[in-house]
């Protein structure tokens, strides 16, 4: 099944920062966000036990109880086992998101990309969730930016362990489609090179948004599209610095990306468009892109979402930004500028 058929529509709600992602966030307002998600008709709902030692699932399980499920996708992410246990969260090593969840629970979190634990995560998944099915599994961190050189035993790890039983609950119906859930390119690349497994979908965050997106446009989407496959765009804005935030990659952004950003904006400013709407629309241009994810932690982000999708966005602007070099010139543009 092709991943826009599975998906309700081309904006989902990305639920990182509901595992306290770089703040404490109250559970009330965490709870409202989801609300203010489902009462602006968002149907997509993409998580991971990663995201807070399980806390952004257990709360989005409590927002969406007594939803009709069938009115609803979920996607979340294997590759983690959330333990009762606690441990101490300033020691976990997290490759380059070390910290990001510092404010999320102390329960355990194991790495595992085995078979057996890929079935038990599902499960942790489907418990905290409050539901009785997943209709999207992702492999979640199986690059260098959370490995460094040893990502290649862990995606050995998981091509005999966590493909393979993902392969086997697509095919018995049990989920609708899998795939990689990464930030980075090369694992995508890898795994399409491989005669077997079979994915249907990538979750790819930070790689194709305006401030980053090369890569992916020529060793990615082409093939993606090409397969009938699909790729859902997660982090378009850049952990927030395109859109005034202090942070690209999980960490305090650099002069270089600053002034990319300012460039873009000085631009955007001139033609009236919001860097939401610049950021949310251009990913949505390209054929092999299904949705973007944005993540929100206060309900007033969604409407905000909302608007900036549908925001009319004048032909001169793109053509502006492709003239000043700061999008690729074999991006495809909305409105096929």
């Amino acid at each position: 099944m092709a991943l826009k058929d599975v998906l309700p529509d081309t904006l989902g709600f990305g639920a990182a920062p509901l595992g306290n992602m770089f703040r404490d966030i109250p559970d009330d307002e965490a709870l409202a966000t989801v609300q203010a998600a489902w009462d602006d008709g968002i149907r997509y709902y993409d998580n991971a036990p990663f995201y807070g030692a399980g806390l952004a699932e257990l709360r989005m399980g409590e927002a969406l109880a007594g939803k009709p499920r069938d009115q609803y996708v979920i996607s979340t992410k294997v590759g983690r086992v959330i333990l009762d246990e606690v441990e101490d969260v300033s020691a976990r090593q997290q490759g380059e998101k070390t910290g990001v969840f510092a404010h999320g629970r102390a329960n355990t979190v194991v790495n595992d990309y085995s078979h057996d634990a890929t079935l038990r995560s599902i499960e942790g998944s489907l418990e905290r969730l409050r539901t009785d099915h997943v209709d999207i599994v992702f492999v979640h961190d199986l690059a260098r930016d959370f490995w460094g050189d040893a990502w290649i035993a862990r995606f050995e790890e998981a091509r005999t362990g966590a493909f393979r039983a993902l392969d086997r609950l697509r095919d018995e119906g049990v989920i609708k489609a899998w795939g990689l859930g990464v930030n980075l390119c090369e694992p995508i690349e890898t795994v399409l090179d491989l005669k077997a497994p079979r994915p249907d979908a990538f979750l790819l965050a930070g790689r194709y948004t305006l401030l980053d997106h090369s890569r992916a446009l020529q060793r990615v989407l082409p093939t993606v599209a090409e397969r009938g496959l699909g790729v859902i765009v997660g982090g378009p804005y850049s952990s927030g610095v395109l859109v005034g935030g202090p942070n690209f990659e999980y960490a305090p952004a650099t002069p270089a990306i600053l002034d990319k950003v300012a460039r873009i904006k000085a631009i955007a400013d001139r033609h009236g468009v919001s860097m939401k709407a610049a950021g949310l629309q251009f990913p949505l241009a390209n054929p092999a892109v299904a949705a973007v994810i944005p993540g929100a932690s206060r309900p007033s982000r969604i409407a905000e979402d909302r608007a900036a999708l549908t925001e009319v966005i004048p032909a001169p602007f793109w053509q502006d930004l492709r003239g000043a070099g700061l999008v690729d010139p074999a991006a495809p543009l909305p409105g096929g500028v």
